[in-house]
């Protein structure tokens, strides 16, 4: 099968199309992120998706957090994609500039909580509910189609 959708991820016998809005914030709200913070957070994070299948399309940086679009594969959890994330990432921060723990009081980097959201190309929640309650329906023939595989 060729893929002509960007956006659908075939992996072995599966197919996804699962995108997530992350934010992660600074511990303490910090303003810490500069030109050469956000660089080390970008060069951290690299490789993530030939080793973990983790695909950040885009990321946006503001003075104490930053925003991520990600998809990965639906086997993961959001949650521990997020570990991965802040672990590479506040690892990559602490050793290339150590004097950042002063600022944290020698803790962590990144505050336990986070933001996150699923992103769909395929329309909004009202859409899917909609599309979702007319399954089964005969009358009904012009229904949405949500994919065209």
């Amino acid at each position: 099968m060729v893929n002509t959708n960007k956006d659908i991820w075939y992996w072995y016998h599966n197919v996804s199309e699962c995108h997530y809005h992350i934010q992660l914030t600074i511990k303490y709200r910090k303003s810490l992120f500069d030109e050469k913070h956000e660089k080390a957070i970008m060069d951290s994070l690299s490789g993530i998706k030939e080793r973990y299948a983790i695909e950040l399309s885009h990321v946006g940086f503001d003075k104490n957090h930053v925003h991520f679009l990600v998809r990965f594969l639906p086997k993961y959890s959001g949650g521990s994609v997020i570990r991965v994330i802040k672990s590479i990432s506040a690892k990559a921060i602490f050793s290339r500039f150590p004097e950042i723990k002063r600022e944290l009081w020698g803790g962590e980097f990144w505050t336990d909580g986070y933001y996150i959201a699923t992103v769909s190309g395929r329309g909004t929640k009202k859409i899917i509910e909609n599309y979702i309650k007319q399954q089964g329906r005969e009358q009904d023939v012009n229904q949405l189609r949500l994919f065209e595989l």
